[in-house]
């Protein structure tokens, strides 16, 4: 009777060992089958699924706001390029040669349109060179109202602006040739000695001044010897006309 006890409890012993052997077996199969069908999760997910992160992933913000990972260096910051400044200096001498070389232009252009001779004055021609009333009159006269403009007939520099006998105000210029120019009975002179002239410049106003009977100017020419020639000839080969 004992021994019939002890074979069944060796066979159900038996048999329980079996039974525990399958299960081990085929929960080893399942797991085989999980790791072929679905792949370990990476490190990253595995840390995200536990609600960590990984020293790769995981950020620390400057002072600026900006995120650099921890045990890697920080991005670089962008560099903008800077546009190049001018030189100041460079272009004021640029803006000042310009206006030098424009003043220049400006003030060939004048010379080349100025005449190289003019007429004294304008008005009417109402007395010539030579005999007249007993004397000789050394000049001509050219009538008009007080106050016309009286020109220099050519570049020259003032030697007398001022009184002289029988003529009231005169003023006389030499001109580069030598020639000297007379003009008398002006009311006003425009002029100081010493001063340079051109061609058609004012240096005084027609009056009635010294021995005169009537507003004019009176107009004389003194060659290189101080001689004193018939304006009239002198002014016309040199392309003026005051007839």
């Amino acid at each position: 009777m004992l021994r019939g006890r002890i074979v069944v409890a060796a066979v159900a012993a038996g048999a329980f060992a079996a039974a525990g052997q399958a299960m081990a077996a085929e929960q080893d199969q399942s797991d085989s089958q999980q790791d072929d069908s679905t792949p370990l999760a990476s490190s990253q997910e595995a840390a995200a699924s536990l609600g960590t992160a990984t020293e790769e992933n995981t950020g620390t913000k400057g002072s600026d706001g900006a995120s650099a990972g921890v045990g890697g260096a920080a991005p670089s910051p962008e560099v903008l390029p800077v546009a190049r400044t001018a030189n100041t200096d460079d272009e004021v001498r640029k803006i000042a040669k310009s206006q030098r070389v424009e003043r220049a232009r400006e003030a060939a252009i004048r010379e080349a349109r100025q005449p190289d001779y003019v007429a004294p004055a304008e008005g009417t021609f109402t007395s010539g060179f030579g005999g007249r009333w007993g004397t000789t009159h050394y000049g001509i006269d050219i009538a008009n109202s007080k106050g016309t403009k009286i020109s220099s007939v050519a570049e020259g520099t003032v030697l007398e602006a001022g009184p002289a006998s029988g003529f009231g105000l005169w003023v006389r210029v030499q001109h580069t040739d030598g020639t000297i120019t007379v003009y008398g009975h002006v009311h006003s002179v425009t002029v100081q000695e010493g001063e340079k002239v051109e061609a058609g410049d004012q240096i005084a106003t027609m009056g009635n001044r010294g021995f005169s009977t009537g507003t004019h100017l009176h107009f004389e020419v003194w060659n290189q010897g101080g001689k004193k020639i018939n304006p009239l000839p002198w002014l016309n080969a040199r392309g003026v006309n005051v007839t």
